[in-house]
């Protein structure tokens, strides 16, 4: 099926920031393994930068991994006369209309402050704080979805893993078990190679959110539902959070 935003000008956007990888490619390259047994045959995944045209279309184009028995939400259609690419960005500059965001935003009239929109008073990410924009949700369950990788490569893995988001393949085995990525960690001869199913399915959720940064403007609830689900599948106690 092809997905059509109604608009040609913002259907070529589609071209660049629709993804590499999917829901279908990730659980193809996991078919038949078992969830928390590394196997050689794996490697990252990485969806590519930018996939915002496949966060806006959510469940209808599943650019994240989605976890079966979950629903997920379709496209967000926020409102009319800004619900595609072109409306939001200026075409080629590329940069947020800021200025139009604050008429029904207050306090968005710059780009640094499209981080304090937020609709929903549900305290999604369960630290008590439902004033913080809906960015402010996404990135702390985004945080607790690190850690809870860290946690699962050391204890099930029993191999440390680290991520740099500015260094190819991103996720590099953590040599001297301090949690932090080293200059001489990250790099591509000490790339992450004992992957399990469940690892990969979370590592890839991560690294989506992280290179989609709009993800909480493009469709906040689809991005914290795969960060919820991950944070689940990997064991995380997750009675704190919020699903949408």
């Amino acid at each position: 099926a092809e997905l059509d935003l109604g608009n040609p000008d913002a259907n070529l956007c589609l071209n660049c920031h629709q993804g590499r990888e999917s829901s279908v490619s990730v659980s193809a390259a996991l078919e038949g393994l078992d969830e928390d047994t590394v196997s050689d045959t794996l490697g990252f995944m990485n969806v590519h930068y930018f996939a915002a045209g496949a966060t806006l279309f959510g469940t209808d184009a599943k650019g994240a991994f989605e976890y079966a028995g979950k629903s997920y939400a379709g496209r967000n259609t926020h409102v009319e006369g800004y619900a595609v690419c072109t409306e939001c960005h200026s075409t080629h500059q590329l940069d947020v209309k800021a200025d139009e965001c604050a008429v029904c935003h207050r306090g968005a009239n710059e780009e640094d402050g499209l981080a304090t929109i937020r609709l929903s008073q549900a305290d999604f990410d369960g630290d008590g704080d439902t004033e913080e924009g809906i960015a402010g949700e996404v990135e702390t369950l985004h945080e607790a979805l690190y850690a809870a990788i860290q946690d699962y490569a050391a204890e099930t893995v029993g191999t440390g893993i680290v991520y740099d988001s500015h260094s190819y393949p991103y996720f590099f085995t953590d040599t001297n078990a301090d949690g932090v990525a080293d200059a001489e960690e990250a790099s591509y001869g000490n790339r992450y190679a004992t992957w399990t199913p469940r690892l990969l399915k979370a590592g890839y959720n991560y690294q989506y959110v992280a290179k989609d940064p709009g993800a909480f403007a493009h469709n906040p609830p689809y991005a914290i539902q795969i960060l919820y689900d991950s944070l689940e599948d990997l064991g995380a106690d997750v009675s704190g959070f919020t699903r949408p």
